[in-house]
């Protein structure tokens, strides 16, 4: 076991770090020490778990209300479908810092499942909205059924596949192999 004097050390470091980003002030992460199991005793990592827990749950209630309120407010599908693109990226940064490469395999393991989960039970909570909106009256049922078509063809739970390009813009990509080659005429 390491120990530091005056400065904190790569404990101090993190949680400085977890408080800040739950604060959404979007430090940087690349710049986090590696953690080793055999670093702290476990009443340490106890209270590492916390502080990482608790900037986690903050973050994702305040990107959650906010989806939310965009997705029921935007004025078309279109508009809904880019709150749901968007917030995607956001859902990565949460999974990034909960399967961060310097913390323990055994926490990044059960805060990954943990931030899993909690971005499935985000998805089904969107459909539940939309299914109380169609129960109740005065509700264009159309307007319902479309909105549920973007929130399920815009789903949160794409940021869980392996595949899921991150933060990458898919619109960006060319796809030059798909499509045959343009033949240029001159004179």
């Amino acid at each position: 076991m390491r120990t530091y004097w005056g400065h904190g050390g790569p404990y101090e470091t993190w949680v400085d770090f977890l408080r800040r980003w739950a604060a959404e002030e979007n430090p940087d992460p690349a710049a986090l020490p590696p953690l080793a199991q055999e670093d702290f005793p476990g009443e340490t990592w106890e209270r590492f778990a916390l502080h990482l827990g608790e900037a986690l749950d903050t973050r994702l209630k305040s990107w959650a209300e906010r989806l939310a309120e965009a997705v029921l407010a935007a004025p078309d599908e279109f508009s809904a479908g880019r709150e749901l693109a968007q917030a995607r990226a956001g859902l990565q940064t949460v999974r990034a810092v909960a399967g961060h490469v310097g913390l323990p395999e055994t926490l990044r393991t059960r805060f990954r499942e943990l931030v899993d989960g909690q971005i499935t039970d985000l998805q089904q909570q969107l459909e539940r909205r939309l299914d109380d909106l169609a129960a109740a009256n005065g509700s264009d049922p159309r307007w319902v059924e479309q909105r549920r078509r973007t929130v399920r063809d815009n789903a949160l739970t794409a940021t869980l596949s392996p595949s899921h390009p991150g933060t990458a813009d898919p619109w960006a990509q060319t796809h030059t192999a798909d499509r045959p080659r343009r033949r240029v005429v001159t004179d």
